[in-house]
């Protein structure tokens, strides 16, 4: 099997655990993150898909998948009419004269929109509790995929986001899918380039 093969299967084990969900030790703090090299982005949700129906399917579970690119379309949209459509047209009068300029600039608006507990964590947190609140799931057979997490890049750190939702998913086991690369231990690069980051508390598989 593949790295991620391997990871993917230990994810599965530890879901369907006797007992219950052991994707975590750490009481009320049931989230893990699944990091993928960038490259297999496809290949990894084609794995995912195949354990959602094995879950659904097999043992009854409720499986849900939020996806961080549309909640960051989704909140750009709303900000007011035309917002959307002035960040590109700043954006290529600035890269004409400096390419390293127009992506500070981008990179310091959509800060503001999509960072805090009111930002994306927030907007995750929304899709969750609708989730729940509509299907009313066992919640010991119930885990939430959290996707798409390229499209934050270089915009956004996923360490952030855990920190926001931590004690607000009602210990629904969480999965952060990431595309990165595992460096030093718990340290791990977003999209392979960016500088390691160690701020991650939950486990990371395989």
């Amino acid at each position: 099997m593949t790295p991620l093969e391997q990871a993917m299967t230990a994810l599965e084990n530890d879901l369907l655990a006797e007992g219950g969900s052991q994707i975590s030790t750490m009481k009320n703090y049931n989230f893990a993150i699944l990091p993928y090299e960038p490259r297999e982005e496809f290949t990894l949700r084609m794995l995912v898909h195949r354990l959602t129906n094995k879950l659904q399917k097999q043992h009854g579970w409720s499986v849900y998948a939020i996806g961080l690119h549309q909640l960051l379309v989704n909140r750009l949209r709303r900000v007011e009419d035309g917002y959307v459509e002035s960040l590109i047209d700043m954006e290529k009068r600035l890269h004409a004269k400096s390419p390293e300029k127009a992506l500070a600039n981008l990179t310091s608006d959509l800060q503001r929109e999509i960072e805090g507990p009111e930002g994306l964590a927030g907007d995750v947190i929304t899709e969750l509790e609708a989730c729940l609140a509509r299907d009313n799931p066992d919640k010991s057979r119930t885990v939430v995929f959290i996707g798409r997490a390229g499209a934050l890049y270089p915009f956004f750190r996923t360490s952030a986001l855990l920190r926001h939702i931590a004690g607000r998913t009602q210990n629904v086991p969480v999965v952060l899918l990431y595309p990165g690369v595992r460096r030093e231990g718990s340290s791990l690069s977003f999209m392979g380039e960016v500088k390691p980051d160690g701020d991650y508390r939950p486990r990371i598989y395989p």
